[in-house]
């Protein structure tokens, strides 16, 4: 049987092409687009491409229990694919979803997060190369930012007459405003100028714009094509939007950070399962050392819910929860 003919009657490249065009719609990032395609796609594979219409509960709690048990996936990755099975019969295909209930969410194991000390730190911006790679670490740690919200800065989110962040549509939709560190004000302005002369050569070569989501891009015509829309770490080449197919420089790749950041650990001699998000934990942690309010890291975090943040109290307690051993007071 040809290709073609058996994609017709299969119908998932059908299907994917409607379930991307709903994920569009409702404004879904495009690494979320890349993640549900693929697990629709997976999951139709996985019970010999059947049309999602003739399955329900049943074929999707098989599909999952095979993730978990044969896959070997973590909860949040079995998660994610519930999520993208949900959105493909709730949104794509219109069903009621009565066999919802019976279909139960892995749940995630409480780990306490990794923390670096101040000195490890230290240790690591030492480690790290000379340039973006050490400028966004460095940014990472003094502001508390995810690695992708640090990505998707543009040059109108830093103010530095008010020494503050804003950090636009973080996780959950939400924005916020976080500090601007004083010690990384020099390197961030000149690299500033280096990123305006990129811009300025692009802009003559007539592939200056950026991403702009539809609504953005209605309201403020040309400007994905303006410096204060411009992202502050750009990639080093164009791309192909696949959006749009508009070639553009698009942000920097959170992956190059990730192995100079894994790079820098080795090399810093550190001997903890450390990542660029790590940074992250470590920030909320010194706050707290230093005596600043569970609210106030909870505003600059971004956190919905108090109690995501009351974790790191828990880091900071030392040995068993803080108390002494006997040992040490004989």
């Amino acid at each position: 049987m040809a290709t073609s003919q058996l994609q017709q009657e299969t119908h998932p490249p059908k299907l994917l092409v409607l379930m991307r065009e709903k994920i569009r719609v409702n404004h879904y990032s495009i690494r979320t687009e890349t993640q549900y395609l693929q697990w629709a796609k997976r999951y139709i594979l996985f019970h010999h491409k059947r049309h999602p219409k003739e399955m329900g509960g049943k074929e999707v709690e098989a599909f999952l229990s095979h993730l978990a048990v044969d896959g070997n996936v973590s909860a949040s990755t079995q998660n994610q694919a519930l999520s993208a099975l949900l959105f493909l019969y709730r949104v794509v295909l219109e069903q009621e979803l009565p066999w919802m209930e019976d279909v139960i969410r892995a749940k995630k194991p409480k780990k306490l997060p990794v923390v670096l000390s101040k000195q490890e730190v230290i240790l690591l911006m030492e480690a790290m190369p000379e340039g973006v790679y050490r400028l966004v670490v460095r940014l990472l740690y003094g502001t508390g930012l995810r690695i992708m919200e640090c990505c998707r800065l543009r040059v109108q989110d830093i103010d530095f007459d008010r020494g503050e962040i804003l950090v636009r549509n973080g996780k959950g939709a939400k924005d916020r405003v976080t500090m601007l560190p004083t010690k990384i004000i020099p390197a961030l302005k000149t690299h500033m100028a280096f990123r305006k002369a990129i811009f300025e050569a692009d802009l003559k070569q007539g592939k200056a714009s950026v991403y702009m989501s539809d609504a953005l891009a209605r309201k403020y015509m040309n400007a994905d094509r303006s410096w204060p829309w411009q992202y502050v770490f750009c990639s080093g080449s164009f791309s192909v939007d696949p959006r749009t197919g508009i070639e553009r420089r698009h942000h920097l790749d959170e992956k190059l950070i990730q192995r100079a950041f894994k790079k820098a650990v080795l090399a810093a001699g550190l001997h903890k399962a450390a990542t660029p998000h790590t940074l992250r934990h470590s920030f909320a942690t010194h706050l707290l050392e230093q005596g600043y309010d569970i609210r106030t890291v909870q505003e600059l975090l971004g956190h919905s819910d108090i109690s995501t943040t009351m974790i790191y109290t828990h880091v900071l307690n030392k040995g068993g929860r803080g108390v002494s051993s006997p040992l040490d007071v004989i």
